[in-house]
């Protein structure tokens, strides 16, 4: 029981968090970014927030840099939207899945043409 709630819980940062940067950011420096995962511990206190950005590694870091730097803003305004009695705390970090799956793709599409 206490894992569908976790996941549930997961599922709804995630949709809240998509909204909040979309709509309420107004960071220059954040760049078109897709939140690809949310984990969220145990007892929802901490939650890890996977971005993947759209660009080259200095728009990455910079959009990265800006999350971090607006992770109190963006807590605040989900602590508002859900219905939970504590607020998990932040922390963003690139998800490099779809680079290593892309550099995969490329070493087998190199291998099937020699």
């Amino acid at each position: 029981m206490a894992k569908v709630r976790v996941s549930r819980v997961g599922e709804q940062i995630k949709k809240e968090i998509n909204d909040i940067v979309r709509y309420e950011l107004k960071d220059p420096r954040i760049g078109f970014l897709t939140i690809t995962d949310v984990e969220v511990s145990g007892d929802l206190s901490y939650a890890k927030v996977f971005i993947s950005v759209l660009g080259k590694e200095e728009e990455r870091d910079h959009t990265l840099q800006a999350l971090v730097r607006a992770s109190g803003f963006i807590r605040s305004e989900l602590g508002k939207r859900l219905r939970i009695r504590h607020t998990p705390e932040l922390s963003f970090s690139l998800d490099r899945s779809l680079d290593y799956s892309e550099r995969i793709h490329d070493v087998l599409r190199s291998l099937d043409t020699e």
